[in-house]
């Protein structure tokens, strides 16, 4: 789920993709490349409310997006997008939890 995920959100930063979520992009600098930005809520909100919020696809995409490498989230094409990130994600163990 999560690789369709960042592939979802690299097709909004390249414009394949409808930008209909609160997702923006901008870029910090060359070191760090791209990052996925959304807004930020007011801290006194309700519980309820900042826990919708963070199980939400817009904060939830973005962060994901923002913990790949700016090798990942550099690509420029999609072909080349599913190689690396595969590579990278090949690289991160995936064991169930054990009790």
């Amino acid at each position: 789920r999560e690789r369709y995920t960042i592939i979802h959100v690299w097709k909004m930063y390249r414009r394949l993709a409808p930008r209909n979520t609160t997702i923006s992009f901008h870029r910090e600098d060359e070191r760090l490349g791209v990052k996925a930005t959304y807004p930020s809520l007011d801290h006194s909100a309700q519980d309820s409310v900042m826990t919708l919020r963070d199980a939400s696809f817009s904060m939830r995409a973005a962060q994901l997006f923002n913990r790949m490498p700016k090798r990942v989230r550099q690509c420029t094409t999609i072909d080349n997008l599913k190689v690396v990130l595969g590579d990278f994600l090949a690289t991160i163990p995936d064991y169930p939890p054990v009790k």
